[in-house]
């Protein structure tokens, strides 16, 4: 059973693993030509005006994204929405607790989310966190970043015109990471109410809940196929500190792995209409810290399985690129990037280009 400072630094450090970019901007080749614009057109930075943001997601009508932001007057993430037309960000979450992995209901008029606000020692953990910022600042020392799997988070639907807020969850430990499927009907999520996290799904109400997953080491980040038959997600079973991406059928009988290298493999995401899985990775075989880019598959899909395909690497920043996600017409990409001006993790978005020939090069 992996302990707590394993799970903490599986996730989150890959959640948002901003802190190495500058790193990574000495080791990638200068001269080298990109990739980029082979498959990304009109990239723009679509939130502004927090201390960082990232995991974002698209409304189903894809006029609007909500996300995940540590505001500058709070110390921890909270979830946000706005219009991609623009306007000022709409505050979903409560505004105290630990928040993440927010999604919009089919309908659009509902919002997902994970968080901690029932805390019984919220003040404390408040604090405690402003003082570790506080003596960062002093110092000019930053923490390595981790992720805590925080035993009180629960998955909450907001309506978003009444304001009322139902929770789903309610077992002890960390239950985070959901997403609906594309009927609405499910909702595939993480939980480590059986000792590490593993992979569960519930009707859309939180009742028959069935368990997925039971390997060891953390199996997390899931969303369900847009056929409704097959769950992805990412898990070190195979070595520890290492994520792979899976698939898994949402009976849980069939399972098989599309990734196998050295190397960290996350956040796997469906094309809506194309037999595409897009994913943050990086290469460890080498010295040094790698860089975090966006990945791209084309998979086999028969009766009983799920084959893994050419791969072709989308991006090639000197930045961190992480948390791919398409829009619902599968034309737009929306991910989380370090390409700011400061460095801070902030949402981009850009138009979408399949693959027009075989991958030059393969991870």
């Amino acid at each position: 059973m992996p302990t707590r400072l394993h799970t903490v630094r599986l996730l989150a450090a890959f959640v948002l693993i901003y802190a190495v970019a500058a790193v990574a901007h000495a080791q990638e080749p200068a001269d080298a030509p990109s990739i980029e614009s082979k498959f990304l057109s009109n990239v723009r930075q679509v939130t502004s005006g927090m201390v960082k943001a990232g995991e974002g997601y698209f409304s189903p009508d894809g006029e609007r994204i909500v996300y995940q932001a540590v505001p500058p007057q709070y110390p921890f993430y909270q979830i946000y929405t706005q219009p991609l037309a623009g306007g000022e960000p709409e505050l979903v979450s409560t505004g105290r607790g630990r928040t993440t992995c927010a999604y919009f209901t089919v309908d659009g008029k509902n919002i997902l989310f994970a968080s901690s606000h029932r805390d019984p020692n919220m003040k404390e953990t408040e604090d405690e966190e402003i003082a570790k910022q506080e003596e960062e600042r002093r110092t000019g020392q930053r923490r390595r970043y981790s992720w805590d799997f925080d035993p009180y988070t629960d998955i909450y639907v907001k309506d978003m015109k009444s304001g009322k807020l139902t929770r789903l969850t309610t077992a002890q430990g960390y239950d985070a990471e959901g997403a609906y499927s594309y009927d609405g009907k499910k909702i595939a999520f993480c939980s480590d109410r059986d000792g590490d996290p593993d992979l569960y799904i519930m009707d859309a109400d939180g009742s028959n809940l069935k368990q997925l997953t039971n390997a060891k080491g953390y199996d997390g980040g899931p969303f369900i196929s847009p056929n409704g038959k097959w769950v992805v997600f990412r898990s070190d079973r195979k070595e520890e500190g290492f994520l792979q991406i899976y698939v898994i059928s949402v009976d849980g009988e069939k399972e098989f792995a599309l990734t196998d290298n050295v190397g960290v493999n996350w956040a796997p995401y469906w094309h809506p209409t194309q037999p595409y899985i897009i994913w943050a990775g990086a290469d460890h075989s080498k010295p040094g810290r790698p860089n975090y880019d966006l990945w791209l598959m084309k998979y086999e899909e028969t009766d009983d399985a799920i084959k893994p395909g050419p791969i072709w690497r989308i991006t090639d920043s000197p930045a961190a690129d992480v948390l791919p996600v398409f829009s619902p017409d599968g034309k737009k990409l929306m991910w989380t990037s370090t390409r700011t001006d400061d460095h801070s993790s902030q949402l981009f978005i850009a138009d979408f280009t399949f693959p027009e020939e075989p991958p030059t090069e393969e991870k």
